[in-house]
């Protein structure tokens, strides 16, 4: 049906993606930033993401490929936007969705994806890629396994920094009138930030690209040393921004610059985008704008900087925007003791571990030795378990000969991580009989300290 004239009707939702607006910000930058800086606010797509436009790109590509044929099963591992893209054009051109996600993503970002009519697989978060039970592995099977299947893998698959050289570059250039001398970027997949970055720097060469990085991705390390250093990952609560693998849509040689970020700094300044500028938006955004201020220094006022604010904040009601959660996690600005001043006391040790391939015997001499009633179990310098003293106890009793087998055997799961500006008293809610300690992440000198049930005790009697 064509429109009548003077119409402007869009033939069905996909049609609205893009086009998203550039928004001055004021608040957040008066007084700390010089610089002029934007955000381009993807909350104005139809997901209400930035990807929308890759999940359109990647399912017309495929088509055209003959990779996804009609009724077929689209699959995919994401922390939600994506399957949010790929499940609205799934309703619009008759796919069937799969998909698979990990249980730190927040529930809504769950439920929205139902929604939309998709099934959805929660898969654990701390268990390395290759591990059969990983979101990236378990959608890989069911690639194999169900007939007419296509993973849309939007980490590996180039469609999706295609969409953003085609799409998303051109409109900052646009909106900009070519002035933009910086790209500021949570990376994940990678898409954004090298499809939109290559456009802008083949328009001005000029023009530097930030990376946003978290504590416990590999992406700044790599960068910086190209170095694939595992001992950097370990469990973070940031969504939607870094990764334990290389993703073939990170083109590092194109990014100038990568920024941490801790999950503390990202929450608060999500919360602080809300309330200071009136953005509902999402937890990547918070990172990305608490990155540039971390490196307001490196700007002058002739400076055109654009953030990318990635998704909504209705997706982060259950996290970041809520006041209990938050506090549980020690985000929120409370007065006493922290876990800082029990390791600046001495009452807390700096992480010793055992290796997963040693023997248990081993670990047991080493924990005999050091007094540990506890210990974490290590892969190539990556946490992936612990061991305590009253599990050992009911190893030996139930299986003598467990004494020469490698302790990732017997191991347990891996001990909860904590800022070190969490205060004691709430540490002392997270050591429990099944977690008798907690790993404590000093993110600024890049150190891990053990605090157990007896250091607690000794601050709080």
């Amino acid at each position: 049906m064509s429109n009548p004239p003077g119409l402007k009707i869009c033939d069905n939702i996909l049609d609205t993606i893009g086009h998203t607006p550039l928004v001055r910000l004021h608040a957040i930058t008066r007084g700390v930033i010089d610089a002029t800086v934007l955000a381009k606010v993807e909350t104005f797509n139809p997901g209400n993401s930035i990807k929308d436009r890759m999940a359109v790109k990647m399912i017309d590509d495929a088509e055209q490929a003959g990779l996804l044929k009609p009724g077929g099963t689209i699959i995919e591992g994401t922390s939600g936007n994506t399957g949010m893209g790929l499940a609205i054009a799934a309703v619009v051109k008759g796919y069937r969705c799969i998909f698979t996600t990990t249980d730190k993503q927040s529930k809504e970002k769950v439920d929205a994806l139902k929604a939309f009519g998709a099934e959805v697989i929660v898969c654990p978060t701390d268990v390395d890629p290759e591990d059969p039970r990983s979101y990236y592995a378990v959608s890989s099977r069911l690639e194999r396994e169900i007939p007419n299947a296509w993973k849309a893998d939007q980490y590996n698959n180039l469609s999706n920094g295609q969409a953003h050289y085609e799409q998303t570059g051109p409109e900052i250039w646009e909106q900009t009138d070519g002035h933009v001398t910086h790209l500021v970027c949570g990376v994940g997949t990678g898409g954004t930030i090298t499809g939109a970055g290559r456009y802008l720097k083949e328009q001005n060469p000029r023009i530097t690209l930030w990376g946003i990085d978290t504590y416990g991705s590999i992406f700044k390390k790599y960068k910086e040393t190209g170095v694939f250093d595992k001992n950097e990952i370990y469990p973070y609560i940031t969504e939607g921004i870094g990764e334990d693998f290389l993703p073939a849509n990170v083109d590092f040689d194109l990014i100038d610059h990568f920024e941490k970020v801790t999950d503390k700094d990202a929450a608060i300044m999500t919360r602080r985008i809300t309330r200071e500028e009136g953005i509902f938006a999402g937890n990547s955004a918070g990172s990305a704008m608490a990155g540039l201020l971390q490196m307001k220094d490196r700007l002058s006022p002739d400076d055109v900087v654009v953030v990318i604010f990635h998704d909504h904040g209705s997706r982060y009601l259950a996290k970041m925007y809520n006041d209990e959660w938050m506090r549980a996690r020690g985000f929120l600005e409370v007065t006493g003791m922290t876990a800082r001043d029990l390791v600046a006391l001495g009452l807390s040790g700096e992480l010793y571990s055992v290796e997963a391939a040693q023997t248990v015997e081993e670990a047991v001499r080493v924990m005999s030795d050091h007094d540990f009633s506890q210990i974490s179990v290590t892969r190539d310098g990556r946490v992936i378990g612990s061991l305590n003293e009253t599990h050992l106890y009911t190893e030996f009793v139930r299986d003598q000969d467990i004494r020469q087998k490698p302790v990732e055997t017997i191991m347990q799961p891996v001990f909860a991580f904590a800022d070190i500006t969490t205060p004691v008293e709430l540490l002392s809610t997270m050591i429990t009989s099944e977690n008798p300690a907690v790993l404590v992440r000093d993110f600024k000198t890049d150190k891990t300290f053990i605090i157990t049930r007896s250091d607690v005790i000794r601050v709080l009697i």
